[in-house]
């Protein structure tokens, strides 16, 4: 699991709405905003489970790139249904739900592009 990763995005508020939806399926949800008068950066959001936020984004006024990010996924269920949340949601796809052995026999992922084309993944490893 990541302690955390964080990337700037180009509209917090779409990218933010993204994130809310594509990640339900994967029980993590938004936990905690913070402005830009309290980084005195950008605006920012952190989206987490068991009250620690892990993952962030903000318009910290830095151009957004391209980066990968891998969640855990607790099941295989839990993979597709992360991927039809996220193309629902506006993704778009970057390799469907399925096995990919050349990592290892049961890498089982799924990978959707975001609003800024930044390179989202889900991935149980389990059988």
């Amino acid at each position: 699991m990541l302690d955390h990763t964080g990337f700037a995005v180009t509209d917090l508020g779409r990218s933010k709405d993204f994130y809310i939806r594509a990640l339900a399926p994967l029980s993590i949800e938004l936990l905690a905003e913070v402005t830009a008068e309290q980084t005195g950066g950008g605006a920012h959001a952190g989206f987490g489970a068991d009250g620690k936020p892990f993952f962030w984004i903000g318009d910290g006024g830095r151009a957004a790139g391209t980066v990968h990010v891998a969640f855990t996924a607790q099941s295989r269920a839990d993979v597709d249904a992360f991927y039809s949340a996220g193309m629902e949601a506006g993704g778009r796809d970057n390799g469907g739900p399925g096995l990919r052995p050349h990592y290892h026999p049961s890498y089982y992922s799924a990978y959707i592009l975001d609003p800024d084309g930044n390179n989202i993944e889900a991935v149980c490893h389990r059988l």
